[in-house]
């Protein structure tokens, strides 16, 4: 099997496991009556379920790097796709609240692995110049997924049983699992071939994780990928993973179906934004000009929203596709926060920014369904919603302002000698 070939299909493997991931992730916007109905919790609860796939994610972002960098991406995505697997089946056998966070806990440790493994992938098997590339079509096939979680979903829901769909998530992941452990290499030279970069080249001297984290904690360029990514991508993650549904339910008296079609819309667009602010990164050169215009022009899609701007259907779909194409600004994060750490460190750097997306998510979500709960104890829910749609945008227009810190300046080979 020649070089070509052989990498696309390794990093096509482990897509399909980051596709699966982002299935996890959003799904409970299509569910959450279900889920709400059927084990019995209000809306802090439910809010607080769906964040725990988020709070596992960021407590293992950083180890899920070291993983990456020492013990490899072929070990860690067969690992991490049959543990996701096992929390899936919890998850969807699950009677009460508690047995229901286990499996989701497990799906999120198994999950956590996806993207950092294929963008592990990405800076081994693949050219420097088309990492952004790779990120934006990375996230563009796990966004595409993620539309199957929302109005595909919502009417296989009414169709069968949610329990039933995770069931069959749960043998589809140990198979990716499987699969992944028979086809996945970690460098080129695994196959036989000649290593295409010097992160590549150095693989084989598996990295001093200890030594390199610190050298991607030290370093201040990283940082404001960080909370670029605590803002934009928690916002995003939020809203898109859970509350857009029931919000669109209120606040439009939209049918769950046309709701979940809303977001479905809002990731096309996300998906196929991803794409092209990579590819329109790396053939510009600038990674921070970028981020900066469209994370700004995300900030202002949030306006109608708030200002609940009655629109018919069709004018309320456009907008969230529109919302989705700005949305990926923060994807450039990780390109940015590659270039400026040591090339060897890829992915101790992009999971330590790759943080900042999770930990907003995991925050973000149980809080707007605090605010929905105590709004609806005081008589007041459509303040109650309004309160939490300026909570998530406001942590939108905090991610925005994080990128006038954002430094895109590459790693220089002196910074090597001084930290020796």
């Amino acid at each position: 099997m020649s070089f070509s070939t052989t990498r696309r299909l390794i990093l096509g493997t482990v897509l399909a496991s980051f596709v699966l991931s982002f299935f996890h992730r959003i799904a409970p916007a299509a569910i959450a009556s279900e889920l709400a109905r059927d084990l019995a919790i209000n809306a802090t609860l439910l809010g607080t379920l769906a964040a725990t796939y988020f709070y596992v994610y960021t407590l293992l972002q950083v180890p899920v790097g070291v993983l990456a960098d020492t013990l490899g991406p072929r070990k860690i995505i067969s690992g991490g796709s049959v543990v996701a697997g096992i929390g899936s089946l919890v998850f969807a056998l699950a009677p009460t609240f508690e047995i229901a966070a286990a499996g989701r806990t497990l799906v999120g440790i198994g999950a956590s692995v996806a993207f950092i493994a294929v963008l592990k992938i990405s800076a081994d098997w693949f050219p420097a110049n088309r990492f952004a590339t790779l990120s934006g079509a990375t996230m563009l096939a796990g966004n595409l997924g993620a539309v199957v979680a929302g109005a595909p979903l919502a009417w296989v829901v009414t169709q069968t049983s949610w329990r039933s769909v995770f069931v069959a998530l749960a043998v589809l992941s140990v198979v990716l699992g499987i699969v992944s452990w028979l086809i996945v290499r970690d460098t080129p030279q695994a196959r036989g071939f000649a290593p295409v970069n010097n992160s590549a080249s150095q693989q084989d001297e598996r990295v001093r994780w200890t030594r390199a984290l610190a050298s991607v904690l030290r370093n201040p360029a990283t940082w404001p990928g960080f909370f670029v990514n605590v803002g934009i991508g928690g916002s995003f993650l939020a809203f898109a993973g859970l509350w857009a549904v029931p919000w669109l339910e209120h606040a439009y008296r939209m049918s769950r179906v046309t709701a979940a079609q809303h977001v479905s819309a809002l990731l096309v667009g996300v998906a196929f934004g991803s794409l092209a602010i990579g590819m329109l990164s790396d053939r510009l050169g600038s990674r921070r000009a970028v981020m900066r215009v469209f994370t700004l022009l995300y900030v202002a899609s949030w306006l109608p929203l708030i200002l609940r701007v009655d629109w018919p259907v069709a004018a309320t779909l456009a907008w969230f596709l529109l919302m989705g194409l700005l949305i990926p600004g923060f994807t450039l994060s990780w390109t940015i926060a590659k270039e400026v750490n040591r090339p060897e460190h890829s992915g101790i750097a992009t999971s330590v920014v790759n943080v900042g997306i999770f930990f907003g998510a995991g925050v973000l979500q149980p809080a707007v369904g605090w605010l929905i709960d105590r709004g609806s104890s005081a008589g007041d829910v459509n303040s109650a919603w309004q309160q939490g749609l300026l909570l998530m945008a406001a942590a939108a227009v905090f991610g925005a302002l994080m990128t006038m810190l954002v430094t895109d300046r590459p790693y220089r080979a002196e910074s090597l000698v001084r930290e020796s």
